[in-house]
């Protein structure tokens, strides 16, 4: 395994901070602290808060492009890829129940701010959103495709927010056998 560099941790410990804690309550002292490195070595790697946002919108389309890249692989056919989507929810179940989506609180947090950074955060969205579309077109349902993967993301973002609120495992596990039913009868 390779050795993370001190601003690669950095962006790490804030894209986990920001997560748990959101964008508006993590300081640099909550992620100096992380890291266990001085506030002068964090000041070397990243001068602003929103240059760290930057870094962490930038991590994270990283990791969504590698995961979908990864479900192309692994998945055999269109309907098996967009079950490894809907199954993320119970993958991460837990961190869901506690902190919701990360990509949709992040994306909430900076509406709310009205941050400049909002629009680069919901490009993760739109990954998905393509990404979506492409494997419904891929089962035939090209002239619905875009509104396909819209409802498949909204009832995951449903689902997750709700299951945040409630913190009902059972919920998002019926919720996820619902969607993966609705798939398999849609298709």
């Amino acid at each position: 395994m390779l050795k993370l560099t001190t601003r690669e941790r950095i962006v790490q410990a804030a894209d986990a901070l920001f997560y748990e804690r959101g964008f508006e309550y993590t300081s640099f002292s909550h992620i100096a602290d992380k890291v266990n490195i001085s506030r002068g070595n964090f000041y070397h790697h990243f001068k602003t808060k929103d240059e760290i946002l930057t870094a962490v919108i930038e991590y994270r389309m990283d990791k969504t492009e590698r995961m979908l890249e990864e479900w192309e692989s692994e998945g055999d056919t269109p309907l098996d890829r967009i079950r490894c989507f809907i199954e993320i929810l119970i993958r991460n179940q837990a961190k869901i129940k506690l902190h919701g989506c990360p990509v949709g609180t992040l994306s909430s947090e900076l509406a709310k701010l009205s941050h400049s950074a909002q629009e680069q955060a919901n490009e993760i969205f739109t990954l998905f959103r393509v990404w979506l579309r492409k494997q419904f077109t891929l089962l035939g349902h090209k002239k619905k495709a875009d509104a396909l993967a819209m409802h498949v993301l909204a009832r995951s973002q449903g689902v997750a927010t709700l299951a945040n609120a409630f913190h009902d495992e059972k919920f998002i596990r019926y919720e996820v056998d619902e969607l993966l039913d609705w798939l398999q009868a849609y298709v």
